[in-house]
C-alpha cells in the first residue's frame, strides 16, 4: 500500500508541521541557524520514477550527517570492507553522536561505528585522493549519480561557519591520531569534513538516493549498477542501527525503515525494494533529529503500513 498522489501527503504535512514549534533549530553551526524553523518537506520516489512531494520541497538544505552514508559507501569501494572496519567498528551506542567518551575506554581506541562523528571522520579520512579537492570531487560525482542531478555542489557559507567552529571535531581527530587511527594532516581532513557536510541538497534528491539503495545499488531508471549490492546492504544495515543517532531503536520500533539524519533537518529513508524517502525540517529534538521530521514519518508508515519489520 503506497501514497500515490501529493493531496495525500500534504494532508500528512499539515498535521506534522505543528511539532516544529517544539524543537530548535541548530545553532551552534552559526550559519544552520537561520533555517525556517516552521519549514517542513517530504518526498516519496518510486521504483518507476514517480515522485511523490508535499511541503517546502523547494528548500535546499545541506547533508550534514546524512553525508555519512555516502562517505561510509565510498571508503569501503576505496578501501575494502575489512580495511574500513579494522579503524571503526559496527556496534550502536547510546552516546550522543560527537561524543569523545567511548574513544577513551574503548582498546583500541577505534569509534564503534561510522554514523557518530568519530567513526565518521575516520572514514572520510579514508576516501582516495591527492588532495583534498580531488577526494571532495569523487565523492560529489558519486552524489550526482546517485541523484542523476550534477547540479548538486558545496554551500561554501556553511561550510565555512562550520570549519571555524569544529573545535570538538578538531579534539576527535587529534585523540584519534594519537592512537594511530587516523593518518595525515587534521586540518586538512576538518576541511574535507565540513565541505562533505556542506554538499546541499533538496528532500527530492534525498529520496532518490534512498531508492538507489532500497534497489540494491542500481539506479531506477537505467538499472546501472552504482553501489555494488553488498556495500549498499551494509549502508542499509547501519542506517537501522546507528542512523538516528541515540534514538535508532526508538525509531526503530515506531517507524521501522533504514534512515538517516542529518543536524540541518535532513533525513533519508527507504523502504526496500520500491521506495526512497527523503525529509526536510530543520526544527530538532533533543537527540538532533527533526522533531516534525520524524513525527510525519511516523504518521507515514503507519498509515501506509511501511515497517519492515
Amino acid at each position: 500500500m503506497y501514497c500515490e498522489t501529493d493531496e495525500d501527503l500534504c494532508e500528512l504535512v499539515n498535521r506534522a508541521r505543528k511539532y516544529t514549534e517544539y524543537g530548535k533549530v541548530a545553532n551552534y553551526i552559526p550559519a544552520l541557524g537561520r533555517a525556517e524553523q516552521s519549514d517542513l518537506a517530504i518526498a516519496l520516489y518510486y521504483k518507476d520514477g514517480h515522485c511523490v512531494k508535499a511541503g517546502d520541497v523547494e528548500k535546499k538544505f545541506t547533508l550534514q550527517s546524512v553525508s555519512k552514508v555516502l562517505t561510509l559507501a565510498l571508503a569501503i569501494m576505496d578501501q575494502g570492507e575489512e580495511e574500513v572496519f579494522r579503524k571503526v567498528g559496527m556496534e550502536p551506542t547510546g552516546d550522543p553522536f560527537n561524543s569523545i567518551a567511548k574513544l577513551e575506554t574503548q582498546i583500541p581506541a577505534k569509534p564503534l561505528n561510522p554514523m557518530i562523528n568519530a567513526g565518521a571522520l575516520v572514514v572520510t579520512n579514508m576516501i582516495e585522493g591527492r588532495s583534498t579537492h580531488e577526494k571532495l570531487g569523487r565523492l560529489l560525482t558519486l552524489i550526482h549519480d546517485l541523484t542523476n542531478n550534477s547540479k548538486i555542489d558545496v554551500d561554501h557559507g556553511v561550510a565555512k561557519s562550520e570549519y571555524e567552529t569544529a573545535h570538538l571535531n578538531r579534539s576527535l581527530c587529534y585523540y584519534m591520531k594519537q592512537h594511530g587511527v587516523i593518518t595525515g594532516e587534521v586540518e586538512e581532513l576538518i576541511d574535507l569534513y565540513t565541505r562533505q557536510c556542506a554538499i546541499q541538497v533538496t528532500c527530492i534528491d534525498l529520496a532518490r538516493i534512498g531508492m538507489v539503495l532500497a534497489n540494491k545499488g542500481r539506479d531506477p531508471l537505467s538499472n546501472r549498477l552504482i553501489l555494488p549490492e553488498g556495500i549498499a546492504t551494509i549502508v542499509k544495515t547501519f542506517m537501522v542501527t546507528c542512523g538516528m543517532y541515540n534514538a535508532s531503536g526508538e525509531f526503530a520500533i515506531r517507524v521501522g525503515i533504514p534512515a538517516k539524519s542529518g543536524v540541518s533537518g535532513g533525513i533519508i529513508g527507504l523502504v526496500p525494494p520500491n521506495i526512497g524517502v527523503g525529509v526536510y525540517g530543520p526544527s530538532l529534538n533533543e537527540k538532533g533529529n527533526s522533531i516534525a521530521g520524524v513525527k510525519l514519518l511516523e504518521m507515514l508508515s503507519q498509515r501506509y503500513q511501511l515497517s519492515i519489520f
